[in-house]
């Protein structure tokens, strides 16, 4: 991955977070590590836990961003959100996976589109 392309991805997760604080949700973690996988964002919206994958791009010309999380780049996220949940003694709680799109315009302004539920364990 270039740095040019790992500083628009992390701009892209900062303004996903911001884009959800806005709308009330409460940002517990970004970039969770563990050895089975990484979550860009979870937060927490009413009694909802949230895992976020955030893709962002300078174009369309590959497709819309949602598109490359794939079936196993969901299986991936789940498995590493069912590990996340069993750590902090939080099975059974509500979650939702959803996917943040991030735009980066041609005239440099930016665009975030949030698909809620976007895929189910």
């Amino acid at each position: 991955m270039s740095q040019s392309t790992k500083t628009l991805g992390m701009r892209g997760e900062a303004l996903a977070a911001k884009y959800l604080s806005s709308r009330g949700y409460r940002i517990c973690e970004q970039n969770y590590r563990v050895r089975i996988g990484e979550l860009d964002i979870i937060a927490m919206k009413q009694d909802v836990i949230v895992f976020v994958e955030v893709k962002t791009r300078k174009s369309l010309h590959c497709g819309f961003p949602a598109e490359s999380v794939n079936f196993f780049k969901q299986q991936k996220i789940i498995k590493t959100a069912q590990f996340f949940l069993r750590q902090r003694h939080l099975e059974g709680c509500p979650c939702r996976f959803d996917v943040i799109e991030v735009y980066v315009r041609p005239e440099r302004t930016w665009e975030v589109r949030h698909i809620q539920g976007a895929f189910e364990v």
